[in-house]
C-alpha cells in the first residue's frame, strides 16, 4: 500500500476540511480525468484498487496519473478497549479530499474507453465524484 517514507510525527489530528480546491482543480496531464464533488478521506487500499483498474485499461496504450497521495495516518483502537487510554495505533494512510480536486487522470484511449474505465474507478472510491474533459 502506499504511504510516505517519513514523517516527522506519527499520529495527526483529523483537521477540518476547506470549501473548494484551490490546487489541483484542472486537468494538466491527460485528457479526461476524475474530479471530486465531496469532502472525504480516501484510504490507501481505494488508491491501489484503482491503479489496478487503471494499470489493466492502459497496458497497451494510454498513460495515467494519480494526482492524490494518502499521507495522512489513520489511528484505530483495538476491540473492547475501553475509553481514556490514549489514541489508537496507525492503522492505515489516507488522503484528505475537498470539492473540485482531480484525483485522477487518463490518457491515450477514446473517449469511450476513458469514460468507461473512469466510471469503472468511480465505483471504488468513497466519495462523490465527476468525469471532466480538457475541452470543457
Amino acid at each position: 500500500m502506499l504511504a510516505p517514507k517519513r514523517q516527522k510525527y506519527r499520529k495527526q489530528f483529523r483537521g477540518t476540511w476547506r470549501r473548494l480546491a484551490t490546487k489541483g482543480d484542472k486537468l494538466n496531464f491527460g485528457g479526461y480525468g476524475l474530479k471530486s464533488t465531496a469532502t472525504g478521506w480516501i484510504k490507501d487500499k481505494e488508491i491501489e484498487a484503482t491503479r489496478v483498474v487503471f494499470a489493466r485499461a492502459t497496458r497497451k496504450y494510454g498513460k495515467f496519473w494519480i494526482r492524490i497521495f494518502p499521507d495522512k495516518p489513520f489511528t484505530k483502537k483495538p476491540p473492547e478497549v475501553t475509553m481514556g487510554a490514549g489514541k489508537g495505533d496507525v492503522a492505515y494512510f489516507v488522503a484528505s479530499v475537498v470539492p473540485g480536486k482531480v484525483l485522477f487522470e487518463i490518457d491515450g484511449l477514446s473517449s469511450q474507453e476513458s469514460i468507461k474505465v473512469l466510471k469503472n474507478v468511480s465505483s471504488k472510491l468513497s466519495v462523490k465524484t465527476k468525469i471532466i474533459t480538457k475541452g470543457l
